[in-house]
This record gives structure tokens, sequence and C-alpha cells, in this order.
């Protein structure tokens, strides 16, 4: 699984996406950030991405801390191969919580966008407004 889809999956896992069990893939992707970083004395120095996801725990919200995460864990990812692969193997599990219905991402992309936008999961009981057609 590619960082970005990982990311997008922490994000709303640090947003309270999931409810308990997204608060438990949080954990468990902590502990993948955690491990030691494997690489050779002669490549670059680059962030385990532990602070990054830490700082996107206390504002979810923020979509530089997003970019930075993101970053942090393309570049691991890349100089990591075990990493990668155990962040991979823990996307897959965290996609379960997301298919399960208790998360949704929502991605608007590719142009300029104006006006009123309305993006949801899954919604119990709507009922279109008096006078309406749904």
């Amino acid at each position: 699984m590619d960082p970005t889809t990982v990311t997008a999956l922490l994000v709303a896992f640090a947003g309270g996406a999931g409810g308990d069990a997204g608060k438990r893939a949080l954990r468990g992707a902590l502990k993948v950030v955690r491990r030691p970083f494997q690489r050779s004395a002669h490549l670059p120095a680059a962030s385990s991405g532990e602070a990054e996801l830490v700082a996107l725990e206390q504002a979810p919200g923020d979509p530089a801390l997003v970019q930075q995460l993101g970053i942090a864990l393309g570049m691991r990812a890349a100089l990591d191969q075990e990493f990668a692969a155990e962040l991979s193997a823990w996307g897959e599990e965290a996609k379960q919580v997301r298919d399960n219905g208790d998360v949704v991402i929502n991605t608007i992309s590719g142009g300029d966008f104006s006006g009123v936008t309305i993006q949801a999961g899954r919604v119990n009981n709507f009922q279109t407004p008096p006078g309406r057609q749904g």
C-alpha cells in the first residue's frame, strides 16, 4: 500500500473516524513507526515519521502536517524496505476498519471548485425536505 493511502487512513483515524477501532489502528501505526529505522549509513538522513504522526494526532485537520507525514512515510518506506512492508501490512489491516463502514475518506481533486460540496459516508434515515424531490 502506498504511503499516500496510508496517510489518508491515518488522517481519518487521527480525526476520530472509526471510533475505538480507529484509535486502535492509530496506536498500531505508532508501533510500526516507532520501530528502529533500518537504513544504511550512506543513505541520507530522513525522519522516522513519529514526530509528524504525533503532531497530526494533536491537529488532525492541519494540511501541512498531513503533507509532512506523507513525505516522511514515503521517504522512510523508500529507504527501509522492512518498514515499507510493515507499513503496507498495517494499511491493509486498517482498510478493514474503513471497509466495515467505520471510516469514510472523501477526496476532491483535479481542478478548481466553487459552490457547496457535501460529502458523507453512510447516511441513515435521510429524509428529503418537504417540497423537494430526493
